[in-house]
């Protein structure tokens, strides 16, 4: 979220209109399109993204009455008449030699000239009808103002509420109409009286002499200190201290100019000191700290709704999230107030704190900043008595320094036992509710069951009485823990400088200075063995003695979390083996299944998929399965790496793919995985953006791995669009420095094999390299929340397809195959785990473009996300998809799958996308 792709668009022309709030985004947007159909002249209105456009806040929307009272028909009836028509013809787009274009282009001054009176007139009109101010520059702070910032967006909705608290004459511009930039209408606001003007961009220019909006300033304003200020790149906080630190710059006598702010810049110095200044920040805000897929966030949106429409208070929320998929970590940030809300950063000192994963104690500082007598509700699986043995001391110190009010909830034994499974969140919600009084606890109840009618109510009336019981449930279900009880430690574990990794982890990136940072972009790979995110309720219990050895669980394994040891070294008691079976090269040596249960996810598909008559592997809970000093024991053992002939043979090769942050039960990742199990020391991978790439490269996080002699993938994301490209530059590279060995596989989702990249998929498999590419086909742009795709199946609900797509799914094999080079393939791996493993060995070892489609289940398909491979077997089996590949070298095109025996309306109903019409 910054400006750095408005100010791309600058050279297009288009007229541009800045919000800086959610209410100006709902005044302004109305603006925009009258002064659009007015001007005949496009429009870009913005805002910043996620920090504006992801805002809940409490606004009046323009009723639509105004918008008809505002617009100009005759202008409309113009704009109209302008539209492609044969009644009355015209051309557009002409190709113009240099004897004409020039003047061409000059043609249009007069109307572009006209944009800012006329986009003037209605913020006018609109004033007067509304009641609410806007001119295309609006000043606020001290009429006498010396120093005075000049800015647009959300940043200007904290300086102006920090300037009255400022002792100083200090005052702000907001830029409204960026362009056309009306040097007349900025002037007419600035104070003669100003001796600085700091202009902050939001952006970074490698190469100007400034960024945007410092260059249009200091074009217009003559005679003035004009200083340059750079500030909240990627949604980077800017806070109420940082607009203090800008205005003491500013006063002072040597004043620095080209500086940042909201970092530490230790390398070229360009950054401000930044005091902290608790008393320009509002007190009070609730905060709420949840994993992503526990509901935390839907139920605080909920929250503010309920309070929104309920009482006379504002409501404002922000959502915090990590790059994980589901089970990533989710802050939410809410405010409530008899006032508008103008604070457009996070609140840094609440009166209510939560915390939904009793993981996060010893994670994150969730009590920073919380008032004294502020209220800590804790989500958690241990009783009352053993929570003074389980706090970190640092939680105990604030709790009583500050005379917290201490509540505990096992809302997870609450949710497990009205069949919600992990879905806590009306438990956490009712619970908040009950602790802040804010509405009477009766009337709340009331109105929370009825949001649950609303939101689950096409679910089915078993699913809305469950959540009812959730709510009557909660409130009892609290306890109140003394803070006065609880003992200090005397011995603590000494301190150690943390790293990077850990530093970003524990979400304390942004103290990290520009120094420790490559400045080249590059990241270290088998970064997640690091993180042990302890996510999971329940992990796989491994029953030696039921156990068949197929390795059927390793193989599904989304985060390559529980892996087959083979051992002929002495272990300990608790290491439990049994002599290991079929394994070449491994005769004498015992074998285990071994899970990693700080990394694993819970998911449970290693258990829904085991074979065995009686199950081998059993999900228990988390605080039963003992694997620690288990799993630290195998990590000591070396490699055992063995010829992938099959599948089981296949997983005794260490997983160069570990630990990613997919959702639990993602059937995307064991494909990746199973890559690296058969060549992932010789791997080069381009990756489209979307799920794969989040999941495969966001920093710190890097799930690719390294082998013993620390060989691994090399991985690299570009443009969406670009992939296939980019991964045959990749080859052609490696040719030309006759790394041939090199195996070049380019992997991305539906959304870009289908869709947006396709133009250059068909180029790069037209072109008979020996490039190899894997679309894991989940059938909607997952990464984004399931919009429709080309692959997305006629009838399947999705985004932008709310009553079911209505055209049919694209054929991207059929058509690849009319190259007759190009091999073509489709896999599904809970379907036929060895066609998988041989479709990947084939298209690997072809020496030629390869084209493998794998399905893929995902949480955007509505499915029981541990039945993942059941539901491909179901798949197949019903005829919904088929696997097929066809070799160049014989040019046949095989069915793999046997003829359809299963019933497709059965398969169907296992997901939701098939019956969410109505």
């Amino acid at each position: 979220g910054d400006h750095s792709d408005v100010y791309a668009c600058r050279g297009t022309g288009i007229a541009m209109l800045a919000s800086n709030s959610v209410q100006e985004n709902a005044d302004l947007s109305l603006i925009a399109h009258l002064s659009a159909i007015e001007a005949s002249y496009p429009f870009m209105h913005f805002f910043d993204g996620f920090r504006t456009s992801h805002e809940f806040n409490t606004i009046q929307v323009p009723d639509s009455k105004i918008a008809t009272q505002l617009l100009n028909q005759k202008a409309l009836a113009k704009f109209r008449n302008r539209a492609m028509n044969p009644d009355h013809p015209k051309m557009y787009g002409t190709a113009e030699n240099s004897d004409t274009f020039f003047q061409h282009r000059e043609a249009a001054n007069p109307y572009i000239n006209a944009i800012p009176q006329i986009v003037a007139n209605y913020m006018q009109k609109f004033t007067q009808l509304t009641g609410r101010s806007y001119h295309l520059f609006d000043y606020v702070g001290a009429p006498d103002a010396e120093h005075i910032i000049i800015a647009m967006g959300s940043a200007c909705e904290t300086i102006a509420a920090t300037l009255p608290q400022l002792k100083g004459k200090y005052g702000l511009i907001k830029v409204r109409l960026y362009r056309p930039f009306s040097a007349e209408h900025l002037l007419q606001v600035l104070p003669a009286s100003v001796k600085t003007i700091t202009v902050l961009d939001r952006t970074k220019e490698n190469g100007a002499v400034g960024d945007p909006l410092y260059l249009d300033v200091a074009a217009v304003v003559r005679n003035k200190t004009i200083l340059a200020g750079r500030y909240g790149l990627s949604s980077k906080e800017f806070t109420p201290d940082m607009v203090a630190a800008i205005f003491t710059n500013a006063s002072a006598q040597h004043p620095q100019d080209h500086f940042t702010i909201g970092i530490n810049d230790d390398v070229t110095h360009t950054s401000l000191t930044v005091a902290p200044r608790p008393d320009l920040h509002p007190q009070g805000g609730c905060r709420f700290y949840g994993l992503g897929s526990d509901g935390t966030v839907g139920a605080n949106k909920n929250s503010c709704a309920i309070i929104g429409d309920n009482t006379d208070l504002y409501s404002q929320a922000y959502f915090v999230y990590d790059s994980k998929k589901s089970g990533g970590t989710t802050i939410s940030h809410l405010r409530f107030d008899k006032q508008p809300i103008h604070a457009s950063y996070l609140v840094t000192h609440p009166n209510f704190v939560a915390c939904h994963n009793q993981t996060f104690l010893t994670r994150f500082d969730m009590l920073s900043g919380i008032t004294d007598g502020g209220t800590f509700l804790l989500n958690t699986t241990y009783p009352a008595e053993q929570i003074d043995a389980i706090l970190p001391n640092d939680v105990k110190r604030t709790l009583r320094d500050r005379h917290i009010n201490f509540y505990i909830i096992n809302a997870y034994q609450i949710a497990k036992d009205l069949g919600l499974g992990v879905r806590i969140n009306t438990i956490m919600q009712t619970a908040f509710f009950k602790l802040v009084n804010m509405i009477d606890y009766q009337k709340i109840k009331v109105l929370l069951k009825t949001a649950i009618e609303k939101s689950y109510g096409k679910k089915g009336p078993a699913v809305v009485e469950m959540n009812n019981r959730a709510v009557d449930s909660a409130d009892t279900a609290l306890i109140r823990i003394d803070v006065n009880q609880l003992t200090i430690t005397k011995t603590e574990a000494p301190t150690k400088q943390p790293t990077m990794i850990e530093t970003i982890n524990s979400l304390q990136g942004d103290t990290l200075p520009v120094s420790a940072f490559t400045p080249d972009g590059s990241a270290p790979t088998a970064t997640t063995q690091y993180e042990k995110r302890d996510i999971a309720t329940s992990l796989p219990h491994w029953i030696p003695e039921n156990c068949i050895q197929c390795n059927r669980c390793a193989m599904v394994c989304p985060h390559a979390t529980i892996r087959p040891v083979l051992t002929n070294q002495p272990t300990p008691d608790s290491f439990k083996t049994i002599k290991a079976l079929g394994v070449p090269g491994y005769e004498g040596y015992q074998y285990r299944m071994q899970v990693s249960p700080h990394d694993c996810t819970g998911c449970g598909a290693c258990a829904k998929i085991c074979p065995a008559r009686n199950k081998a592997l059993v999900m228990e809970s988390f605080d039963q399965v003992h694997e620690d000093e288990n799993y630290q024991h195998a990590l000591t053992l070396p490699e055992t790496p063995v010829t992938p002939n099959n599948v089981k043979l296949a997983q005794f090769n260490r997983p160069l793919f570990e630990f990613s942050g997919a959702c639990a039960g993602c059937g995307e990742t064991p494909y990746i995985k199973l890559l690296t199990q058969l060549y992932g020391d010789k791997l080069v991978i381009a990756n489209a953006t979307g799920c794969s790439s989040i999941y495969g490269g966001s920093s710190p996080s890097c799930p690719y791995a390294k082998n013993a002699a620390g060989h691994g993938p090399a991985w690299a994301n570009s443009l969406f669009e670009d992939n296939a490209e980019f991964g045959f530059g990749l080859r052609k590279a490696l040719n030309l420095r006759g790394e041939t060995d090199k195996i070049v596989w380019v992997i991305g989702g539906d959304g870009w094999a289908y869709d947006i990249g396709f133009g250059g998929l068909d180029h790069v498999l037209a072109s008979g390299e020996n490039i190899n590419v894997l679309v894991l086909n989940t059938e909607v742009y997952s990464n984004t929340g399931g919009q429709a795709s080309k692959a997305t199946p006629k009838g399947a609900v999705a985004k932008f397809a709310a009553g079911g797509k209505s055209t049919d799914k694209k054929d991207l094999g059929g058509m690849m195959m009319q190259y007759p080079n190009v091999y073509v393939a489709q896999i599904a791996m809970g379907a036929n785990m060895e066609h998988t493993l041989k479709v990947l060995k084939e298209a690997t070892a072809y020496n030629g473009p390869a084209l493998v489609i794998a399905m893929c289940t995902c949480i955007n398909q509505g499915i029981d996300m541990s039945n993942g491979m059941g539901i491909m077997a179901d798949a197949v089996k019903c005829g919904y998809t088929t696997l097929y590949h066809r070799n160049p070298q014989d040019g046949q095109v095989v069915i793999d799958s046997p003829a359809p025996t299963g019933d497709i309306e059965e398969f169907k109903s296992k997901q939701t996308r098939f019956r969410k019409k109505s």
